[in-house]
């Protein structure tokens, strides 16, 4: 029987190494059988685990990066809200729409749509739609005979959105 030194490796060099049913008993054999698959079902077990802990892990790592990019979106169109108003305001006063300074101020207002747009903020809808309490904000109310009860008739200050979730609602007038 040739087998490497005890120290070595308990590894059999020669495949044609014949034991007798004597030296090994068998239910020492079953046992530790029994104690390798137990000791496999344990392991798997533990690597499925951690695999469904990294897999949440990944998952919950996404979904924070995402909520993350949204609140510094909204933050930022928070601050830019009323730079856009100003602008709105200024347009409004002008009193030559034909002259450049007027002009420039609409290219930039454009700009500021457009970057906003392309953050996903898009402006409420709200003249000739029916009031909303979760898009509009009412401000005043007027008698309007040729205007159905509860649409708004003017928009007093634009709201925005993003994506789905209001940022700013929609100052308006309803008509009665």
């Amino acid at each position: 029987m040739k087998k490497k030194d005890k120290h070595e490796s308990d590894v059999i060099v020669d495949e044609e190494v014949i034991e007798s049913e004597e030296s090994v008993p068998e239910e020492e054999i079953i046992s530790v059988e029994d104690e390798l698959r137990a000791q496999n079902a344990e392991l798997l077990d533990k690597l499925q685990r951690s695999l469904a802990e990294f897999d949440n892990f990944r998952k919950r790592t996404i979904k924070e990066k995402s909520e993350m990019f949204d609140v510094g979106a909204i933050s930022m169109a928070e601050r830019i809200l009323p730079v856009i108003d100003n602008f709105l305001r200024a347009l409004d006063a002008a009193p030559d729409k034909d002259d450049n300074m007027y002009k420039g101020i609409v290219m930039i207002y454009k700009q500021l749509e457009d970057a906003l747009a392309s953050a996903s903020i898009s402006p409420i809808e709200c003249v000739g739609l029916e009031f909303n309490p979760n898009l509009h904000n009412a401000v005043a109310h007027e008698k309007a005979p040729d205007v159905a009860e509860n649409i708004v008739i003017e928009e007093l200050q634009k709201g925005y959105k993003y994506k789905d979730k209001v940022i700013r609602p929609s100052m308006v007038k309803v008509a009665n």
